[in-house]
């Protein structure tokens, strides 16, 4: 099977989108409306093309000036200045377009892609162009023609437009892709998405994926239960058990937790579920680091919280057996999150994780119903890479009370599940964990009463 050339966009998560990246010498209209984005996303991709030693025309059929752009393009890190005027060209053809019409448009482009040998031509401004055609026959020959010449010079083509096409329209029918960038408000949140409406030659993920706009320019975040495919037939590792910390524990359920598994503890805030992530951390070395992944706790209140229960988290992270994250609910979306889990394991060969908690991670999401999906991936995926998973997930009620499932469609994913929680037992409020299931292991079911003092956390028979 022939492969067809693809252009690099050096984009986060866009070539991935395009299984691949944009197909070279295609064309493409990049659609949204004023401040979705699309402006930044062609430049970032233009002066990434030209750290490829690719030329670029940037040519607008817009009013505003070129000055007016480099000053807000500035403020983004893939702006290079010096490349303005030799790699990257800006032409200006709003004045040939209103005087002399789209045809002298067409004359002027062709000229300056082969003056100055452009691999990648973006124009910014096709609703102007739409606008100034007298019937949807001329918008369709004026495409057409500039696509022909790009397309003779091995030139890739990206049509900006401010107008919402439908599937239809004569522009639509013309080019090879349609992507789209738009924003959703989700309560008091607005949440920036991406999608690939049409790919000609080319797969492509669908539905809307998330992006975000910051000091790098764009950044999307593919869905990530569409990407994380290879974990449906995971490798076999060697059958092996790891202390979970606490000796107590580890007694009754024959010995320690299975290595690449992953166990739930559930409970309600201050049971002591954080307590027994820190305790498992406590084990890491430098031969088989660890992470702490939070989202409630600061490095401090971690590291503070740790010292109370004689684990020196100051210690194992100067040893490089223990990394400390703090991700901040309010501040994410969940793909990004993950990715940021995934690659931090990568890169730092982690081989267990403390993940605090999967209610915070869920909450990251705009669209809730998404959560199940992204939970099981995002698990699985740990667990394909030989991971030993301990995650929080806090219940609503203090004291004891029926339970289920956070979701009910990860049951297959969580080989072990705790549940902490407060029980009255005769004068006095005892924390208890009970053993609701281990995989692969014996285990006795009787409650354990949970004490933590400065020399960590021991469990005895109720």
């Amino acid at each position: 099977m022939n492969q067809l050339k693809r252009l690099e966009s050096g984009i986060k998560g866009f070539d991935a989108l395009l299984k691949g990246g944009l197909v070279a010498g295609a064309s493409y209209i990049i659609q949204g409306r004023p401040g979705s984005g699309k402006t930044i996303l062609a430049n970032q991709l233009g002066f990434n093309h030209v750290r490829q030693n690719g030329r670029v025309l940037f040519a607008t059929l817009l009013a505003e000036p070129h000055d007016r752009l480099f000053h807000f393009l500035s403020t983004l890190s893939f702006f290079d200045r010096a490349a303005v005027g030799q790699s990257i060209q800006f032409v200006s053809a709003f004045d040939t377009l209103e005087n002399d019409g789209l045809d002298e448009v067409v004359k002027l482009l062709r000229r300056e892609i082969t003056r100055q040998h452009s691999s990648l031509l973006i124009l910014d401004g096709l609703l102007n162009a739409r606008s100034r055609a007298e019937t949807p026959l001329d918008t369709k020959q004026f495409i057409s023609e500039l696509q022909g010449h790009a397309a003779f010079a091995g030139c890739t083509v990206l049509f900006l437009t401010s107008s919402q096409l439908d599937d239809g329209s004569p522009e639509h029918t013309m080019v090879d892709g349609v992507i789209e960038m738009g924003e959703d408000t989700i309560g008091s949140s607005t949440v920036r998405r991406i999608k690939m409406r049409k790919t000609r030659g080319s797969g492509a993920i669908p539905g809307a994926h998330e992006f975000e706009i910051n000091e790098q320019g764009i950044s999307i975040y593919p869905r990530l239960e569409c990407m994380l495919t290879r974990s449906d037939a995971m490798p076999e590792y060697p059958h092996a058990i790891l202390s979970s910390g606490i000796k107590g524990l580890d007694a009754h359920i024959g010995g320690g937790l299975a290595r690449s598994s992953v166990t739930l503890i559930m409970g309600p805030s201050g049971a002591g579920k954080t307590s027994l992530g820190i305790q498992f951390l406590d084990g890491c070395s430098a031969k088989e680091p660890g992470l702490y992944f939070g989202f409630h706790e600061s490095p401090q209140r971690a590291m503070t919280k740790a010292r109370s229960l004689g684990v020196d988290f100051t210690a194992l992270q100067a040893s490089d057996a223990l990394h400390i994250v703090w991700s901040p609910a309010s501040a994410g979306l969940i793909d990004r999150a993950c990715y940021d889990l995934l690659d931090r394991i990568e890169r730092l060969q982690i081989k267990r994780v403390f993940i605090d908690s999967l209610n915070a991670l869920g909450r990251a999401a705009a669209d809730q119903s998404r959560v199940p999906d992204v939970l099981d991936a995002l698990l699985s995926e740990l667990r394909a890479r030989g991971v030993t998973v301990m995650a929080a997930w806090e219940a609503q009620r203090l004291f004891d009370h029926p339970v289920s499932l956070p979701a009910p469609d990860i049951s297959g994913v969580v080989d072990n599940l705790l549940l902490v929680q407060f029980v009255q037992h005769r004068t006095e409020l005892q924390r208890q964990v009970s053993i609701l299931k281990i995989r692969d292991n014996a285990y006795d079911p009787s409650p354990l009463e949970v004490v933590m003092s400065n020399a960590g956390i021991t469990m005895k028979k109720v």
